[in-house]
């Protein structure tokens, strides 16, 4: 496949108690596979955006707070491919999957500072706290992996 990899940043967000935030995609159907439209906040680049800004204004975007320390960062980028059958749909069929740089931040604010009704078109409907163990198990199959290599990269924030 010749098609390159979207430049995309993502943040694993620990509350004080050292759980992480998943939340649910608005275009999946609530009751997918495995409950498979659970995911942690991420977007794309802009054009000659540094990583370090990109994610923030992820989050601001995404579960609408900016209260937030940073705790860390994965040393380089993870990847995934998307599924051959929806390369042609996904990402308007310009990218063959992600490349992605990662950060883990601590909540400063409390719960209600989450909102993901701040956007025109949120992105996500709901957002939940769990063990950062189990994070593999909220991913879709495709991205497990880095979820996976977050897991462990980060254990020491949980």
């Amino acid at each position: 496949m010749n098609l390159p990899y979207r430049p995309n940043v993502g943040a694993v967000v620990f509350s004080r108690a050292g759980k992480v935030l998943v939340a649910r995609r608005t275009d999946l159907p609530a009751d997918s596979a495995l409950d498979a439209g659970w995911q942690l906040p991420q977007g794309g680049l802009e054009p000659n955006e540094r990583p370090s800004i990109a994610v923030l204004r992820e989050l601001e975007e995404e579960i609408g707070t900016g209260r937030l320390a940073l705790l860390g960062e994965c040393p380089g980028w993870l990847g995934y491919d998307i599924p051959q059958e929806i390369v042609g749909f996904a990402y308007r069929g310009d990218w063959r999957g992600q490349k992605q740089k990662w950060f883990a931040f601590l909540l400063l604010g409390e719960d209600s500072d989450i909102r993901l009704d701040l956007e025109a078109k949120p992105e996500f409907s709901a957002w939940k706290w769990v063990d950062l163990a189990s994070l593999p198990q909220w991913a879709v199959g495709f991205k497990r992996d880095v979820y996976v290599q977050l897991a462990c990269q980060f254990q020491e924030f949980a």
